[in-house]
This record gives C-alpha cells, structure tokens and sequence, in this order.
C-alpha cells in the first residue's frame, strides 16, 4: 500500500508533515494542515496511487526482461552495418515474447 506521506504529498506537495507507524491516528503536521486533509482524502489518494502503481505492473515487469541494450546495439549495427540480419531476427524474437508474456 501506498504510505501515508506519499498520499499526503500528493495531495498537498509542500504539506510538513510526519507519521508514526503509518497510522493515521499518529499524523503531527508541522504546517498546522492548511488545506484540512482529512483521514478520508489520504485513504482516497493512497487508493489511487496504488492503482496508478498496479496499473503498471506490466511495465515493470518488460523492463527486467527485456534484452540488454547492447544487445540491441549489436544487433542493429550487425543488420545496419554488415547486412547480417541473424541476430537482429533473435532480437525482435526475444522483444516479441516479452510484450507478449507482460501485456497491458
């Protein structure tokens, strides 16, 4: 779960706030709470931020597997460079099945 700051933070960017124990019961701001966030509005916003983050699970997941970049490089140059197109076709290969095994 998003933590209580970082909802906090989202909510209001310049909020001075700290939190014990992530509980709301526990929350001192230092700015007085301006804007009167309340219990409802962090618990609202940590919500969003956590589907915002879920949403993406996907994309994190391609980022670990894709291959490497000099991979890439090697391939393309050799494609681009030498007319040799071998390792190029593994690479879009090994690409392919990443976006297929994570889609969106």
């Amino acid at each position: 779960m998003t933590d209580i700051i970082k909802a906090i933070k989202a909510i209001k960017s310049d909020a001075q706030v700290s939190v014990n124990a992530e509980d709301l019961n526990q929350i001192t701001w230092y700015d007085g709470n301006p804007t009167n966030i309340t219990n409802e509005q962090i618990l609202a916003k940590q919500t969003e931020l956590q589907a915002d983050y879920d949403a993406l699970a996907y994309a994190r997941a391609r980022k670990q597997q894709y291959p490497s970049m000099e991979k890439f490089i090697e391939a393309y140059t050799e494609k681009e460079i030498g007319g040799d197109t071998t390792k190029w076709d593994e690479y879009v290969v090994e690409y392919n099945k990443v976006r297929t095994d994570n889609p969106k």
